[in-house]
């Protein structure tokens, strides 16, 4: 089940290139300096049940990927039973003091409601989730490609290190998909 047609209807953006966001000291960033690279954007808590497993391992996916054209975008959000209630330098502190993150990790945002980011808006019109749009909890993750197309949404549930998993079948279908139609 997609978006509702109003929603889809204010979103005018192709792209997540297209939109700007605040960085943890509130200062605009213009997430079009990450064109060309694969992004994983999550909205991240530091009081959640699933903040050890996701933050070691957003780490880990991080390091290993950084230098290949993939960033992080992490989005800390207090709309999930107060799991967030750290300023958002704090929670940049938080992430970087206990899981080493070096990815950016973004001003404190709403995700749902009609005060959600826009590029939150963006990501959840381009995929919804199971039975709607609408962030269910802490750590919803999105894959986006280099061009800044919505490939996938994953669930709180679904480890980081997974969506490797899935991210390199899907890549290795495609080559075989070429190759065998001669398409490269």
């Amino acid at each position: 089940m997609g978006a509702s047609p109003s929603s889809q209807a204010a979103i005018r953006e192709k792209s997540i290139f297209e939109f700007s966001v605040k960085d943890n000291q509130g200062n605009d960033v213009d997430l079009g300096r990450y064109r060309g690279k694969v992004l994983l954007v999550v909205n991240v808590a530091s009081k959640c049940g699933l903040t050890d497993k996701n933050y070691t391992q957003l780490t880990e996916l991080y390091n290993k990927y950084r230098n290949k054209d993939f960033e992080i975008l992490a989005f800390p959000c207090n709309q999930f039973m107060n799991q967030e209630p750290l300023t958002s330098q704090q929670a940049v502190n938080f992430a970087c003091e206990m899981y080493k993150a070096e990815y950016p990790i973004f001003q404190k945002i709403h995700v749902n409601g009609p005060a959600a980011a826009p590029v939150y808006k963006f990501l959840k019109a381009s995929k919804s989730g199971f039975l709607c749009s609408r962030i269910k909890w802490n750590f919803t993750k999105f894959l986006v490609d280099k061009d800044g197309i919505v490939l996938d949404r994953y669930s709180p549930a679904t480890e980081p290190l997974l969506i490797e998993t899935f991210a390199v079948d899907l890549r290795e279908t495609f080559r075989r998909l070429w190759e065998r139609f001669k398409l490269i």
